[in-house]
């Protein structure tokens, strides 16, 4: 930038705030905030309230009565609050809900919620994305109240997976004694892909399956109840499928596996908590 300009710059931004230093005052994030590392804040706004610390939020999963259903999400908590800097600049309601499922959408999350903004309502959107080893939950509302310039609401709540590789000695011990044994193999929100812990995982099923070759199992999926139950199903079913195709391709012979989507049908712990629902979310190898 020429040197000129950039020094004409700077004095006519030194005379608005001399011009109007609570407005630029106001405009400062809170003492101690920042953005969340996940989401970044629109353009164009600042903090002014800000809460970081481990707690329970509520987030709508759909609807019941007309009202939206609530479930509780415990873990790594972070609440923000932005203002938008000026009335001309500020994004509709509608336009901020989009952007930031949009965000999420882009990182591989899903949209569990959204209730569309109205006459005297700024609407309201739950998403979730599993990322960096864990269950990430997002609340976004905004607000429509304040004037002239207005406001909205982010919650983001960190649920550590659940983290499990099991040795072909123990997995051989389990299906034997109980005929069954639930696996925690984590994959990302809304997909059936394997990452690195669930090919360890299915790396000691394929040792244990050649350490008995007699033996025939079938690999059952389960979700908890978050989204809909068609769409849990048939991503059970795909995740199950894609355990199968991992054992298979170790090696044993795939006349010995059969697959199988339960989605949130076969719960194992109360869905009202995370913890509960943490472990629903599993697979399972079934002793034939």
């Amino acid at each position: 930038m020429n040197p000129i300009r950039r020094c004409l710059d700077t004095l006519l931004v030194a005379a608005a705030i001399l011009a109007a230093p609570g407005l630029a005052l106001a405009q400062q994030d809170i003492a101690k905030s920042k953005d969340h590392p996940l989401l970044t804040r629109y353009p164009n706004s600042h903090i002014t309230e800000y809460e970081k610390n481990y707690n329970a939020v509520e987030f709508a999963v759909g609807t019941q009565g007309g009202e939206p259903r609530r479930q509780s999400v415990e873990g790594d908590a972070t609440i923000l609050r932005y203002f938008h800097n000026t009335p001309e600049k500020q994004p509709s309601p509608l336009q901020l809900i989009r952007n930031y499922q949009n965000a999420l959408k882009g990182i591989g999350g899903q949209v569990v919620y959204e209730r569309l903004p109205k006459d005297g309502d700024g609407g309201e959107t739950t998403m979730r994305v599993a990322t960096g080893g864990k269950d990430v939950w997002v609340r976004v509302e905004p607000d429509i109240f304040s004037a002239p310039a207005q406001s909205y609401k982010i919650w983001i709540v960190e649920v550590a997976a659940l983290q499990q590789v099991v040795s072909a000695n123990k997995l051989l011990d389990e299906l034997n004694r109980n005929g069954f044994i639930a696996l925690y193999i984590n994959f990302d929100t809304g997909k059936a892909d394997l990452k690195a812990d669930g090919t360890a995982t299915v790396a000691e099923i394929v040792k244990a399956l050649k350490a008995a070759p007699q033996m025939k199992v079938a690999i059952e999926g389960h979700t908890d109840n978050v989204g809909q139950p068609a769409a849990n199903k048939a991503l059970s079913q795909r995740r199950a499928q894609s355990v199968m195709a991992a054992i298979a391709a170790g090696g044993v012979d795939a006349k010995r596996l059969s697959a199988a989507g339960f989605g949130q049908e076969k719960p194992v712990a109360d869905n009202r908590s995370e913890e509960g629902r943490a472990k629903n979310r599993r697979v399972e190898l079934v002793k034939k």
